[in-house]
């Protein structure tokens, strides 16, 4: 999770926390996706985000995998609905651009972009970690700048 200070001098963002929901190979899928919508629901009643941004469906050589995160992502979206939140959804490309400056960014890019973007002593502990944060970040940029072209009209 991070916010924007906007009453530091100059605003800026803030690391409030991240993390990753790990999940054990012995349970069968729905064990594990009930978890991760128990942790989820159990973290979003803990911090009271605005919103929760989530990374938009990208397509994947392994359909395996591509299912799985698929499933997951869609009880990411349940828990959101079921505690009321609005979701932002976004391409992963846009969260490259908007955190690292470049759309086809490598996952080390962003977690040293993430790290410096958050002054973070140590970058996130997983690269998943490092991901949920740019997408924070790039939620933030892009609701500065819409609020922004919303002032000038």
């Amino acid at each position: 999770m991070v916010e924007m200070d906007c009453a530091a001098r100059s605003p800026k963002l803030t690391h409030v926390v991240a993390g990753t929901i790990r999940l054990s190979k012995k349970d069968k899928t729905p064990q594990r996706l009930a978890q991760v919508f128990a942790e989820l629901t159990a973290l979003i009643s803990l911090y009271e985000p605005d919103c929760v941004a989530i990374e938009d469906v990208f397509f994947s050589a392994n359909a395996k995998s591509a299912l799985k995160l698929g499933q997951v992502r869609g009880v990411a979206l349940l828990a959101a609905a079921t505690c009321g939140m609005p979701v932002a959804e976004y391409a992963p490309l846009s969260v490259k651009s908007s955190v690292v400056g470049y759309g086809l960014a490598q996952k080390e890019q962003v977690q040293f972009m993430v790290t410096r973007l958050l002054g973070l002593e140590t970058a996130p502990d997983s690269a998943d970690a490092a991901d949920a944060l740019a997408i924070a970040i790039c939620h933030i940029h892009t609701a500065q700048t819409q609020e922004m072209q919303g002032a000038k009209r």
